[in-house]
């Protein structure tokens, strides 16, 4: 049962990504450095918080993850699941204003 799901799953992310030109898999693989990129960024001012025990650097961790991460994720479920084009754009913009804000709470939050 397993197995029969996964070659299922397999064959559609094969299918929509088969779709793509070279172009847009170059400027997919960006979207995804960019994504690393922001995840370390969140990873070392995690451990800003956890070093000083600054919250708003926890802020800052938790909106780069967001504004970056989040639509990263939105877009791996587009392939999986049959989600309409206009709601994995809206997810996605509205993930990504909610990780700026959290980013700005956080520079904006007083230390405690």
């Amino acid at each position: 049962m397993v197995a029969a799901w996964l070659s299922a799953l397999d064959g559609l992310v094969t299918l929509q990504l088969g779709e793509l030109s070279t172009a847009d898999l170059v400027l997919l693989a960006s979207d995804y450095v960019t994504i690393g990129l922001a995840l370390v960024i969140a990873y070392v001012a995690f451990r800003g918080y956890d070093r000083n025990d600054s919250r708003p650097m926890l802020f800052v961790a938790l909106g780069f993850v967001l504004a970056f991460g989040g639509p990263g994720l939105v877009f791996i479920l587009s392939l999986v699941a049959p989600i309409p084009e206009l709601v994995v754009g809206g997810v996605t913009q509205a993930v990504e204003i909610i990780g700026m804000l959290t980013i700005l709470y956080g520079f904006r939050a007083p230390a405690d």
